[in-house]
């Protein structure tokens, strides 16, 4: 149900640690395959070569400790490259692209979390994204204290403390109150199934409506 001429959409989850984002990405995208869809699948940090070595530094220390600025600066890297190698290449042919992660996450960690300011971090990933917009946010909330003790273990940013998270879940929800029609909120502790009938029906309504635009 894709194919050349017609531009794809990008469907992003957002959320905290612990709040089942992997097995939605998942379910969506067996949703959307058995319809027909070329759907891509992938993950910031991570999505990339250049971006499982970024992983590695960011989330279990192999580079050692690094500074607030460095890390808001890697994970800048991590985008720019995986728009380049991946997000982009798959919206030009079609696809619809589902990622684990993207800017809001580097807002609200690296933003929000480690108490840098939110929007000097936030034009530094625009800038790193070009600007590209998801056509539709899932916001998996929760309360970080539920989701943080679901982990058995835990990675450096999911160690970082619960005010850290707490940040980061105001910087979430307030992100998604800045362009509530980019954006479904729903409470992670909703069944499984609830949760994903309630994004397939979303994602199918978005690519019912035409195709994504290249940017905000």
């Amino acid at each position: 149900m894709s194919g050349a001429g017609t531009r794809g959409a990008f469907v992003v989850f957002e959320g905290g640690d612990g709040v089942g984002k992997s097995t939605q990405v998942e379910l969506l995208v067996r949703r959307l395959e058995g319809a027909g869809h070329e759907v891509v699948r992938t993950l910031e940090p991570g999505g990339t070569r250049l971006g499982a070595v970024l992983r590695g530094l960011l989330l279990h220390g192999d580079g050692g400790e690094v500074g607030p600025r460095t890390e808001a600066l890697l994970y800048a890297a991590d985008k720019a490259e995986h728009l380049h190698q991946v997000v982009s290449p798959a919206l030009e042919r079609g696809a619809v692209v589902v990622c684990d992660r993207y800017v809001d996450s580097m807002v609200a960690y690296q933003g929000a979390g480690r108490v840098l300011d939110g929007d000097e971090v936030e034009r530094v990933a625009r800038w790193a994204t070009g600007d590209l917009r998801p056509d539709l946010t899932v916001l998996l909330d929760l309360d970080p204290e539920a989701g943080l003790e679901t982990l058995t273990d835990p990675d450096r940013l999911e160690s970082a403390g619960l005010d850290f998270h707490r940040r980061a879940r105001a910087s979430f929800l307030a992100l998604a109150g800045r362009d509530p029609g980019r954006y479904l909120v729903l409470p992670a502790r909703r069944s499984r199934d609830e949760l994903a009938e309630a994004v397939g029906v979303r994602v199918e309504r978005l690519l019912s409506e035409g195709p994504a635009k290249v940017s905000s």
